[in-house]
């Protein structure tokens, strides 16, 4: 675990409630992140982030070392939204893309600067757009690991970790999840390249 993050958490365990104030700062947007890849919906992220950082800090006291501090907080997390989606079923998790029609996932996407190419914005708001389509084909353990993987670029032994699987589990998750991803992009990228040919 981080050194920083590792004396943190000891301070925390003591009662330093800044200590703990200090472990949100440092990790409330990356399990925003994941949160939001895990449920689709802004609001609903938003639930998450709040729910696992109050879990997490009455549980502080039961974390352990042996794996870090932003293991045991996506494992919290992912056991929240599971909770959350089991209260707020849906036909899809692309039927829940914001009001505005875009993902929640521009918030991944780099500032607009002045002068940058509106037709690169668009291109990378399509991406996005497809790739939070192709998340809502996959199951809530698929999801979570490729998003752990591939988004936040986890080692295969910490998702297992987070996800309460092995290793073999890990591996054959991501797998699965990867395979359908391809299929699903590959489905938009023809769909759309169809009706690109109609307009023409």
């Amino acid at each position: 675990m981080d050194g920083t993050d590792l004396a943190a958490v000891a301070r925390a365990q003591a009662g330093d409630q800044d200590a703990f104030r200090l472990l949100v700062e440092r990790h409330s947007r990356a399990v925003f992140r994941v949160a939001y890849r895990l449920t689709g919906h802004e609001q609903d992220a938003e639930d998450v982030v709040q729910d696992t950082f109050l879990r997490a800090y009455r549980q502080i006291g039961q974390f352990e070392s042996r794996a870090s501090f932003a293991t045991w907080l996506y494992r919290i997390a992912f056991n929240c939204a599971q909770d959350l989606l089991r209260q707020r079923p849906r036909a899809a998790l692309h039927t829940s893309l914001d009001a505005d029609g875009a993902s929640g996932a521009r918030q991944d996407l780099p500032d607009e600067a002045p002068g940058r190419d509106p037709h690169r914005q668009l291109e990378s708001a399509e991406i996005n757009r497809r790739v939070h389509d192709g998340l809502g084909g996959l199951s809530e353990l698929e999801r979570a690991a490729f998003v752990l993987r591939h988004f936040e670029g986890q080692s295969i032994e910490d998702i297992g970790n987070a996800l309460g699987l092995k290793a073999s589990a890990t591996k054959h998750s991501i797998f699965r999840a990867v395979q359908k991803m391809r299929v699903s992009l590959a489905a938009a990228s023809a769909g759309a390249g169809a009706q690109q040919s109609y307009r023409s």
